[in-house]
């Protein structure tokens, strides 16, 4: 099974964010659900296990799983969930070809997706997830733009 393009997944529900946190801990970092659950502070792994089975974990809790997962999956899908578009601080460092072939690359799927959309080939929630992506990379482009007058130090 290939891995996920995870800079583009858009999960639909918070079970599907959650157990993405997982997924993308575990092929990325390789971490097991007890090893998730150690670095969290928890006790007990079980109590994790029925977080992602119920799809209810305390809010305090979302900071410190992403953190150690390595992915804000959770915070995506709740900025989606209310309407919002959750962006990468931008730093106003200068794009580089690369930068802008990956926006011209999700800008192009996701026309594509709107007109297999609008002629009945296409579900909403691709195409919702589509739109969500680009919209998020163009915004994070306008805030590098507005950034480069006084740009960030990388560390």
């Amino acid at each position: 099974m290939s891995s996920r393009r995870w800079k583009n997944y858009q999960p639909s529900t918070l079970r599907s964010a959650l157990e993405g946190c997982k997924e993308y801990a575990r092929e990325q970092h390789n971490l097991s659900v007890e090893r998730i659950a150690a670095d969290m502070g928890l006790t007990d792994h079980w109590v994790l296990y029925k977080w992602i089975s119920s799809g209810r974990m305390p809010a305090p809790m979302v900071i410190a799983y992403e953190r150690v997962c390595g992915i804000n999956l959770v915070s995506r899908w709740m900025a989606a969930h209310t309407g919002k578009l959750l962006i990468d601080m931008p730093t106003g460092r200068k794009a580089d070809a690369e930068d802008i072939q990956g926006l011209q690359q999700l800008l192009h799927s996701v026309t594509g997706l709107l007109m297999e959309f609008y002629a009945e080939r296409a579900e909403a929630e691709p195409t919702l997830a589509g739109i969500q992506n680009a919209m998020q990379a163009l915004a994070w482009h306008k805030g590098n733009v507005q950034q480069h007058a006084s740009p960030q130090l990388e560390f």
